[in-house]
């Protein structure tokens, strides 16, 4: 156990960077990780992906903080704006981590991969859509923060993928998509780890130290490690060749998706 406690801290490191660095959730780092290290050490085949998830969700609700403090002092944060996508944000998450006990292991798995493929494609390109209309009222912006927390619940994600996309189309600029998509992450992180907690009580089998489907020795080994190196990251931002490192990355997620994809054609 004290290995993977060693890895569980080195994983922080390295998605603490890498969020900070590229402004993109830990999560598209930390789920294949569990996933595969939860398998190494033959916790229930079943439920590997959930616990991913749901440990990724936990790591944000900790580290996310740092990073929503850092945007509102620089004013890039539209509260307004978050006030109204924060109620769909809570059922939608709240409502997928829930259902997520209903889903099999696979299905999630699918999903996931599909996910990350998606991810991949948008930072490859440098997708950012043209404005396209005014945000929504309060029934347009709950539709879609639903949405948003529902994918961000089975993928293990802060939402920023989805979120900042949806605000550049809704003609918010893109410093304060980028920081209103931070204090966004919060709630998300928040209900999506709630639900799994809640979904993951009666789930037998279960490995020791976790609280429903958070496993806690993994989420405070990351989380420790993130909170070093988060605001290395953001540092470098402003020194390092982003856009390059960007390519980088996607090309490093399309082979965490090649490896997903690989795992559940030979299974």
């Amino acid at each position: 156990m004290d290995l993977f406690l060693a890895g569980y801290l080195g994983l922080g490191l390295v998605a603490g960077f890498v969020a900070g660095l590229l402004g993109v959730g830990g999560g598209l780092v930390m789920v294949p990780f569990l996933t595969w290290a939860f398998a190494v050490q033959g916790y229930t085949a079943d439920y590997n992906i959930h616990l991913a998830l749901a440990t990724s969700l936990g790591v944000i609700v900790l580290t996310s903080v740092s990073s929503l403090r850092a945007h509102h002092e620089h004013g890039a944060v539209d509260w307004a704006v978050v006030g109204r996508l924060a109620p769909g944000i809570l059922a939608g998450t709240l409502l997928g981590s829930l259902a997520a006990a209903w889903l099999t292991d696979f299905s999630l798995k699918v999903f996931f991969t599909l996910f990350l493929f998606y991810a991949a494609t948008q930072m490859l390109l440098g997708f950012k859509p043209a404005p396209g209309r005014a945000f929504p009222g309060w029934i347009g912006a709950s539709l879609a923060g639903g949405g948003i927390g529902l994918v961000s619940s089975w993928v293990g994600i802060g939402g920023g993928t989805l979120t900042v996309p949806f605000l550049l189309w809704c003609a918010v600029d893109l410093r304060r998509a980028i920081g209103t998509s931070s204090a966004v992450g919060f709630p998300i992180a928040v209900a999506g780890t709630a639900g799994y907690v809640i979904s993951g009580q009666s789930v037998p089998g279960l490995p020791p130290h976790s609280l429903g489907f958070v496993h806690l020795p993994a989420l405070l080994a990351i989380a420790a490690g993130a909170w070093l190196t988060a605001p290395l990251g953001a540092r470098a931002t402003h020194r390092w060749p982003v856009a390059r490192l960007k390519r980088i990355f996607a090309g490093l997620l399309y082979l965490f998706g090649v490896r997903m994809a690989y795992g559940l054609l030979a299974g």
